[in-house]
Order: structure tokens, then C-alpha cells, then sequence
């Protein structure tokens, strides 16, 4: 990408800001670490309650961490990328954190992955 691309404004939608793009990919990156830090603090809500309501899970977030280090280039492990969403070792949340997914979770996970 050349400087020009770098510094030029991106086109603002429903009236927020024009944004040059280094300006975008910080607040991203901070909309990121928020949520990152957010989901942390909140080990009360299971991986498949955020499934079940939206989609995605904090394994899903580390996947996409992972991918977006890989297509820059940056070896990453799934382990690591985990790491960095769960704040400690992935085994060692859920040894701290998981429950035993009940019968109404997975009927629901299950309805809404279409599994």
C-alpha cells in the first residue's frame, strides 16, 4: 500500500466522520482490546451463550486474530492468538471458567448452526 492509500480519508457512512485509514485501524484496534478486555471480565457468559446469541465466541475472535497475523505474514498458533483473547492459556480458562453446556444451550447451538 502506498502513502497516498495510507493517509487518505475513508468515506464516513450515516454521518459519522470521514477517517483516514490509520486513524480507522486505531480506533478498531482500541474497539478490540475494549471487547477483548470486556469478555475477560466477564467469564460468567459461556463461549456458547455468545454462539447461541451472536454468532461468534471468544474462540471465534481468537480464529480471526490468528488470520488476520497470517495474512500479514506473522506465524501465530491457535494457542497463542487464544491466549491473547482469553488473557491466560485456553485449558486454563476453561478449567477455571466452562461449564457443561445444558441440554437447552446445545438444542439452541444446534438450531442456529443448523447442525
Amino acid at each position: 500500500m502506498n502513502d497516498v492509500a495510507k493517509t487518505a480519508p475513508v468515506e464516513g457512512t450515516d454521518g459519522a466522520p470521514a477517517l483516514d485509514e490509520a486513524t480507522r485501524t486505531a480506533l478498531e484496534a482500541a474497539a478490540f482490546r475494549r471487547l477483548v478486555a470486556h469478555l475477560r471480565a466477564r467469564p460468567d457468559v459461556q463461549n456458547i451463550d455468545l454462539m447461541n446469541l451472536a454468532g461468534f465466541c471468544r474462540n471465534c475472535l481468537s480464529n480471526w486474530y490468528r488470520e488476520a497475523a497470517e495474512e500479514r505474514g506473522i506465524a501465530l498458533d491457535k494457542e497463542a492468538s487464544r491466549e491473547i483473547v482469553y488473557g491466560m492459556p485456553y485449558e486454563d480458562w476453561k478449567a477455571l471458567h466452562q461449564r457443561e453446556a445444558s441440554e437447552a444451550q446445545q438444542k439452541a447451538f444446534k438450531a442456529a448452526s443448523g447442525h
